[in-house]
């Protein structure tokens, strides 16, 4: 499993989608995100566009442990994001450490070439309050779980991935 972690478009995605691709297809890309406004609608159709032919999408905002133990034994699966899933947890009020657990019990047992995208988001100031505060510290240790697990950790910059484990 490689875990590609970095700040908002700093390339993560497009990077782990060319990652993946060097496997045969089929490929199944987990998606978490949730259209709750016409923005948000743009950039899923955005992310939806830019793959070529031979991929599968899951959506799985919320049961994501249950989509990606869904994907047959030996597929490159793509995950993205960790952190939207997160927050979609979080907004719904439900046990994120419980949550993270479980899912980070499933991406510890990949069957196949696995790439997980999450954004970093511990490297500005302190948000001005709890909530944004409780996010970004559930975002670490999420993180920190997840890399524990990974084989490859890449941090990308600038759409350039830096090796970190």
């Amino acid at each position: 499993m490689t875990l590609l972690l970095g700040g908002a478009r700093s390339g993560k995605s497009a990077h782990a989608e060319q990652l993946a691709t060097v496997f045969p297809a089929p490929w199944t890309y987990i998606a978490t995100a949730q259209a709750y406004d016409d923005e948000m609608a743009e950039r899923i159709a955005l992310h939806r566009g830019r793959r070529v032919e031979g991929w599968e999408t899951l959506d799985a905002p919320l049961d994501l442990a249950g989509a990606i133990e869904s994907v047959p034994d030996g597929r490159p699966l793509l995950v993205d994001c960790l952190t939207l899933w997160l927050s979609n947890h979080l907004l719904a009020e439900h046990d994120v450490e419980r949550e993270s657990e479980r899912l980070a019990q499933v991406l510890g047992k990949p069957r196949g070439p696995w790439f997980v995208v999450a954004n970093e988001v511990g490297l500005g100031i302190v948000p001005d309050n709890a909530l944004a505060r409780r996010f970004r510290d559930a975002a670490g240790r999420l993180n920190q779980k997840i890399a524990a697990r990974a084989t490859h950790v890449l941090f990308m910059v600038a759409g350039l991935p830096m090796q970190v484990k």
